[in-house]
């Protein structure tokens, strides 16, 4: 018979495999306490508990009862660390791999940002948006909405958007891929410096996407986001979104700077120096 020591580093052996033992305790679900007697080999699981754990990490109950070399062996020779109905797909596994080596260093990030950037549909206006950056069971995600109402012309009409996206912490960048939430059709991909103050002002970056719906072109550009707070009033934030003009007074001269998307003489690529 197994001895409570050699299960419980096999079990933490396959928790190793997720990001957080709490992450693995929601995902089972199971009681956290009593997860960590297990653990700490201070306690052996019912029948009932012990198949659910199987279950959960795909592995057999007499593998799982194997001595610890032997059952890390067998499960480095599985393809993706770990079998069974919760295993990962290939392409879902490339993503997670990136999102781990962030870490919780995007914690840093969370809160409520306008967003500025030169429309792709309104050509010389100014689009500024709410991002929400928030973290969910260990994943990080953003939510990106915005109003766009077009006063010039004899029709002004309003454009809603909702752009939901997933970030990751890469070699000191931060790469953001989003994507259209209502009619999922677009897809668009920010890349922006992080901050390298004691104090989160601003967060810049280039981002690229499509210029409309209907010619579809792929277009770039800078792209600003303002921090704002961890808490602030939604509705009063919102209020002040829309599209501007260059010169409405309505965008900050800092912001305008840093959104120029002309290119010198001797530019050859849309360049966006650091803060």
């Amino acid at each position: 018979m197994l001895s409570n020591a050699a299960f419980a580093e096999n079990l933490r052996l396959l928790c190793g495999y997720y990001d957080s033992v709490s992450a693995v305790c929601r995902r089972l679900p199971m009681n956290r306490q009593q997860f960590n007697k297990y653990l700490a080999g201070q306690a052996m699981p019912s029948r009932h508990n012990l198949r659910r754990i199987c279950a959960f990490f795909g592995v057999e109950e007499a593998e799982i009862m194997l001595p610890s070399r032997r059952f890390a062996e067998v499960v480095d020779l599985r393809p993706r660390g770990r079998a069974g109905t919760n295993a990962l797909p290939p392409h879902v596994e490339h993503i997670e791999l990136l999102r781990r080596l962030g870490g919780n260093r995007l914690d840093a990030y969370l809160g409520y940002y306008y967003r500025y950037f030169y429309s792709y549909g309104f050509p010389g206006r100014i689009v500024k948006s709410l991002l929400a950056f928030y973290r969910q069971d260990d994943v990080y995600y953003t939510k990106n909405i915005g109003m766009l109402t077009d006063s010039k012309g004899d029709r002004p009409h309003a454009v809603h958007f909702k752009y939901l996206g997933l970030p990751l912490l890469l070699n000191d960048r931060i790469f953001l891929l989003e994507y259209e939430s209502r009619l999922r059709d677009i897809v668009s991909e920010t890349i922006l410096y992080p901050t390298y103050r004691d104090r989160l002002d601003l967060l810049l970056g280039v981002q690229c996407t499509l210029a409309g719906r209907r010619t579809r072109e792929p277009a770039a550009g800078k792209v600003v986001l303002e921090f704002l707070g961890r808490r602030i009033q939604l509705r009063k934030a919102l209020r002040s979104c829309g599209l501007f003009g260059p010169n409405d007074g309505k965008v900050a001269d800092a912001i305008m700077e840093q959104l120029d998307n002309h290119l010198g003489p001797d530019d050859h690529v849309l360049l966006v120096p650091g803060s």
